[in-house]
Formats: C-alpha cells, structure tokens, sequence
C-alpha cells in the first residue's frame, strides 16, 4: 500500500552523462491520515458539484462551452510560451498577423485537440492511445510538427537548461515510458485504489508530467489529461472547468509542488495545491456561468428589446455571438439570413445598444466584437 503522506517518488538512475528520475509505480493501493487533506478533499467535491449541477441548469450551455474551451487553449498554451490571447484565438488565420500566425496554429491546435478527445471518449477509453491521438493533433502544422506528433518519445528530453548537463529535471530514459504509462493508464482505470477520483487525477498529473512521454507539447496534453478524466468518469457532464488558468496564475507554485514531489518526496502537498485550484476553479466557473445568464437577460430583455420589428432577427444575432463573439457583416447575414445593407444596420444598432464593438476601421474586412462577453472570462 502507497501512502501519500509518506511517499517515495522514486529514485535518479545514472546514465552515461547524467542522471534520470525513475518515478515510483502509482498503480496500487493508497491511503492517507491528514485531516486538511480529508478537509480539501469534501469541500472540493462539493464545488464541483455544485457547478456541474449549475451548468445542467442553463438554457443552451453548448453556446458557453465553447469560449472555456478557447479559454483553456489559449490559457494552457501561454504556460508554454505562447502569445495569442482569446480574441485572436477566435479569428481566421488569415486575420492574424504572419508573425503572429505560429502562436495562433498552436491555440487552435489545442482548441481542436481537446474537443476531438472529448468526442472520442464515447468510443474510445482515456488510455494512452486516446493522449498519442491528441498529440498528433496538437502539433499537426505547428512548432514541433517534427518531435514525433503522436508518439511516445524515443530519446532522452529535458526540462530546463539547455541540454542534458545543466538541465533542471531530467524524465526516466525513454526504454522506460512504455511501462511507466502502462501504469498511468491502469491505475486512472483501477476502482480499487482508495482514493477519491479527483485525488486519483491529482496524482496521476503529477505522474504524467514526471513521465514527460512525449518529447514535446508534454505541459498541454497533461493538462487536457485531467479535463478528460473527469468527463469520462463523469464527474462533470459539461465540460467547464479547467485548471490551467489556476496553475497559470500560481505558476511558481505549480511548478514547485511538482519538483518537492521528486525531489523531497512530498505527494500530500501537491495534492493539497492541486484540491484548492479545483475548488478555486469551482468557485470563478459558477460565477462566470451566473454573470453569463446576466449579461444575456440584460441583453434580451433592455437592449434589443428596443428594436422593435427587428427583435426576431436580432435575437437570432444575440444568441450567436454567445457561441461566436467575433463576426463580421458576411457572417451575421449567413446566420441571420438577411441581406448585407440590413446586416450592416443591425451591425450599427447593435454598436449603439453597446453590445458590439468595432474591432477595425477599415471600410472592408471589418470585425465587430462582443467585449462585454469576453470581459466574463478574462477576470
């Protein structure tokens, strides 16, 4: 039996060259004796209860699911480096400025990544099969198209430094992965562990980025890990919460909790941080979801209201910028069905009921956008 107060993460094997960590097998059984995790461990499952029945409660909630998931993206992918913020996530490549265009690809790389996985969950089972198809994904056309999209790595990587002397953390030797995702994969189906399902997800990030299987992209696809989890087991039906912002904002703290992990064998608090950004996430997930049903009563019933004849179609309008924020002239008319000059007027009373914003000054090619929404999730 593996105890989390008591845990030994592994050991450093020495190579030629330089030494690698050879994590601990997760797959068994645990247990712990710390009243403040007892205590983390209610009251998160409390909160994420409370927003999954939340979000079951909202009138088209597919609409809403789609801007926490450009959230996410572009969230998880500035952890790694990259500069696209949720705006630029929503516009055509061929809007983005080509300097700006390989930040853009990796975004929606994610964005497609997260959604075909959530989507083959009814198929297929959260195993590493279903992490090496999200991988492929996420780097079809981007940065690292040529470190083995969909594959387990074959050589030895790194985190930190630049190269294997200086390296601030060096994963198990690559002969190892097989295994030691072997072991992932049946301990995040084991229902004999002991442990709470999001305990079971807490360590099972740990142990994925530890890992490091792949030899690029490792940061995102562990992150999406724990989005998959707790849809497959059905812990959230909507998927609505997602942790990286939380470990974006506490980034030192992430990072630190996962290496006294390896390096001072301290499980319990890395779980501990790992609960608290769950029911933190808990908390800003509900209130975004009750600020989103506010802002659209606000809306339907004191803007648009106003417009008289026009109110059919400019319901029509409102209820697509809730699932796309930023259009332009051609398409509000595909989605309305009017003709451009009536599209370009129900443009300008939107401008002037302060639900839309023109984003260009350009006569042609212009972009109106919905801030007041975007506002919501940029809190």
């Amino acid at each position: 039996m593996l105890k989390i107060h008591d845990f030994n993460a592994g050991s450093v094997i020495k190579q030629l060259e330089y030494k690698a960590f050879m994590p601990t097998f997760i797959n068994s059984t645990w247990s712990w004796n710390d009243r403040e995790l007892t205590r983390l461990v209610e009251k998160s499952a409390i909160a994420i209860g409370q927003v999954d029945a939340y979000s079951h409660q909202i009138p088209d909630i597919e609409h809403f699911i789609r801007m926490y998931v450009v959230k996410e993206a572009t969230v998880s992918s500035r952890i790694e480096g990259t500069q696209t913020n949720m705006e630029e996530a929503l516009l055509k490549e061929t809007d983005i400025q080509p300097e700006r265009r390989n930040d853009w690809v990796e975004v929606n790389n994610y964005i497609l990544a997260l959604n075909e996985s959530i989507n083959r969950l009814g198929e297929l089972p959260l195993s590493s099969r279903l992490l090496k198809e999200a991988h492929k994904t996420l780097l079809q056309g981007a940065r690292g198209e040529h470190k083995l999209p969909g594959e387990f790595r074959r050589s030895q990587n790194w985190i930190g430094g630049s190269s294997l002397l200086s390296a601030v953390f060096i994963p198990p030797v690559w002969e190892e992965v097989n295994t030691l995702m072997g072991d992932l994969e049946n301990f995040l189906h084991n229902d004999d562990t002991g442990l709470t399902d999001l305990v079971k997800i807490a360590i099972a990030h740990y142990q994925f980025e530890t890992i490091h299987p792949f030899l690029d992209g490792n940061g995102r696809i562990g992150r999406l890990l724990i989005t998959l989890y707790l849809v497959e087991k059905g812990i959230i039906q909507n998927p609505v919460l997602y942790l990286s912002d939380f470990f974006e904002k506490n980034r030192a703290a992430y990072y630190d909790n996962l290496t006294h992990v390896r390096t001072k064998n301290d499980l319990l608090n890395w779980v501990k941080f790992f609960l608290i950004g769950i029911i933190e996430t808990c908390e800003s997930s509900s209130q975004t979801l009750r600020d989103i049903i506010a802002l659209k009563k606000d809306c339907e019933e004191k803007r648009i209201y106003t417009l008289g004849k026009k109110v059919n179609t400019a319901k029509i309008l409102l209820d697509y910028l809730f699932r796309q924020p930023i259009v332009d002239a051609e398409m509000v008319s595909n989605r309305t069905g009017v003709s451009l000059v009536t599209t370009y007027k129900l443009l300008d009373d939107f401008i002037r009921l302060n639900i839309l914003k023109e984003m260009t000054e350009a006569k042609r090619n212009r972009l109106f956008v919905f801030e007041e929404y975007f506002t919501l999730f940029k809190r």
